[in-house]
């Protein structure tokens, strides 16, 4: 009952409407060097170690750190400038604003100093903010997991569901995901709580999936737009045609105009690759590549001649 009590005063302490620069003491245009020093000054006077006859210091020295994982963050120290602080507790909850913070780098070289409490001086920070106190259990995050995963030049543009092995544990689990139509190489997909259990109750990590994709023996990728090559022949580039292009679903014709210049890029509209969520498509460039025989006839070779008369 005790726990469960803290933990909702915990989530009470969220909603309230909180300037953090002034839980600081620093201005909005403080650099992060800043916001660190005056998280350490702050956080070393508020300890609970030294202030053990001071009910308010626990509460502060959450307070404190609540206000440094925020704006340590650029993320979350944009979406705060953005929306204020009840605008910003309405996006992000109690563990989106402590995921991935950890205060022990900061406090690295003070560890003399905040007592004996081992690496830091802040080895039960987890527990402390979750309600625990210090030295209770600990309560850790499961570790993240990174991996690399290729997908085909398709699924990369229209969007697909895949599956991947990961090992929790020491035993290997299936995680099925969905890939975005439009994703890009190198991007990168987070599935939150897919990664390592937590310890003594943590939440558990998250998988993190850098996408590779394979290339694709035709297409390449401008942008949101498609671009593949077409060769065509020099009477063909004189007089004009029509030629059918392969797209990413199907195949279209495109109308090639007379005289077309080797090399140049026409537009089939709308059959590029996906984007805003899938509300907009972009477009499929097609290049015209004129394609030179190697050798002549002495038919073809007369009637080149002629053209050349005629000032061809």
């Amino acid at each position: 009952m005790l726990y469960n009590s803290r933990k909702h005063q915990l989530f009470q302490l969220v909603r309230i409407v909180k300037d953090y620069y002034s839980i600081l003491g620093v201005s909005r245009g403080s650099s992060e060097e800043d916001l660190k020093k005056a998280f350490r000054k702050k956080a070393m006077d508020y300890h609970p170690d030294r202030n053990k006859d001071s009910p308010k210091a626990e509460e502060n020295f959450k307070e404190i750190n609540e206000a440094y994982a925020v704006l340590s963050d650029k993320k979350k120290r944009s979406q705060y400038d953005q929306f204020g602080s009840d605008g910003f507790h309405k996006r992000f909850s109690r563990e989106d604003i402590f995921r991935d913070f950890d205060a022990g780098d900061v406090f690295s070289d003070f560890g003399s100093q905040t007592g004996s409490r081992g690496s830091g001086g802040f080895p039960d920070l987890d527990s402390f903010l979750s309600g625990h106190g210090f030295g209770g259990p600990r309560i850790q995050k499961g570790k993240d997991i990174r991996q690399d995963f290729y997908i085909s030049f398709h699924e990369a543009a229209l969007g697909t569901q895949r599956s991947i092995m990961v090992e929790l544990n020491g035993e290997k689990t299936e995680t099925t995901f969905k890939v975005p139509g439009g994703s890009k190489d190198g991007c990168q997909l987070r599935l939150v709580g897919k990664g390592q259990p937590g310890v003594n109750g943590g939440t558990q990590g998250d998988l993190y999936l850098k996408v590779r994709i394979n290339k694709h023996p035709h297409f390449s990728r401008e942008g949101d737009d498609l671009l593949i090559n077409k060769e065509i022949s020099p009477t063909e580039a004189l007089l004009g045609t029509s030629v059918e292009v392969p797209t990413l679903k199907d195949s279209q014709f495109l109308t090639i105009p007379p005289c077309t210049q080797s090399h140049t890029k026409l537009r089939l509209k709308g059959v590029g690759i996906p984007y805003n969520h899938g509300k907009n498509t972009g477009d499929q460039l097609v290049r015209v590549i004129v394609k030179y025989p190697k050798k002549l006839t002495d038919q073809q070779l007369e009637l080149v001649h002629k053209l050349k008369v005629s000032g061809l």
